[in-house]
């Protein structure tokens, strides 16, 4: 059924490239895995025009969703779901190029499109121009970029005034439980992007972060798991052992930092 909207999208003028992303563009996924494609364009195909596309092999479809990137989201009539990102390929490397060659860093998340672009699977090129831009930035690490990444995540989860861990103190000492878990929830962004960077691996996204750094990652901190574990754990139970392994967390990682 995706091959039907796939063939569709290879065919319009308009687009420069489609890329597979997500577990489909590995090799870990079953039938009931959900699609993630992205569609690289020159200009974007009207609304009207997409929902054509989708109308005869889906359930179910939302045109133009903006939450996050632009897409269209939908469920095939086999129950698979799916969502279509729509990327100006120009744009799209340039916020690549802003991290990867300038060495900017975000707060979280840092390396998540370089990784999107390196581990895509490419499904349509026009041009090779997507496939060129893969190869240019299939390369080593920044030294500089780990470093900016480290720098700024380290001062926002405990070194600076504004920092996290402090952040998290005052919530816990107000009982505020959605405050407590927002302030946890940046909290880990930073953590894992500093966890990523240290290791040199690009942030491979939201998902399966324990999983993956146990995995691949050879400098984690003492207890990594079962701190983050039981830091979710007292969330809403324990105040006092939030801001436990809030500080358990960084000293571990500090020690690994030196």
């Amino acid at each position: 059924m995706i091959e039907k909207i796939l063939e569709k999208f290879k065919n319009d003028e308009r687009v420069e490239a489609i890329a597979l992303g997500g577990s489909r563009a590995g090799e870990n996924f079953d039938e009931k895995s959900d699609y993630d494609i992205y569609v690289y364009y020159n200009e974007m195909i009207p609304e009207k025009e997409r929902k054509e596309i989708y109308l005869e092999v889906c359930s179910k479809i939302e045109i133009g969703n903006h939450y996050w990137e632009y897409e269209d989201n939908g469920v095939l009539n086999n129950g698979v779901e799916f969502d279509v990102v729509y990327r100006k390929l120009d744009d799209f490397i340039n916020g690549i190029s802003y991290v990867v060659d300038k060495c900017n860093s975000h707060n979280g998340y840092t390396t998540c499109m370089w990784h999107n672009l390196i581990n895509c699977k490419i499904l349509f090129d026009k041009n090779k121009k997507l496939e060129k831009y893969q190869k240019q930035y299939s390369i080593d690490y920044p030294k500089k970029l780990k470093e900016n990444i480290i720098l700024r995540n380290m001062n926002l989860l405990s070194d600076a005034l504004p920092a996290y861990k402090g952040q998290i103190k005052k919530a816990t000492g107000r009982a505020d439980v959605v405050s407590i878990n927002h302030r946890i929830t940046e909290f880990l962004a930073s953590y894992f992007d500093i966890i990523f960077a240290l290791n040199e691996l690009t942030h491979p996204g939201e998902k399966r972060l324990v999983e993956i750094s146990l995995k691949k990652c050879k400098k984690l901190p003492k207890n990594f798991s079962q701190n983050i574990e039981n830091l979710l754990k007292n969330i809403a139970v324990n105040n006092e052992n939030v801001n436990f392994y809030v500080q358990e967390i960084v000293r571990e990682l500090k020690e690994i930092l030196k």
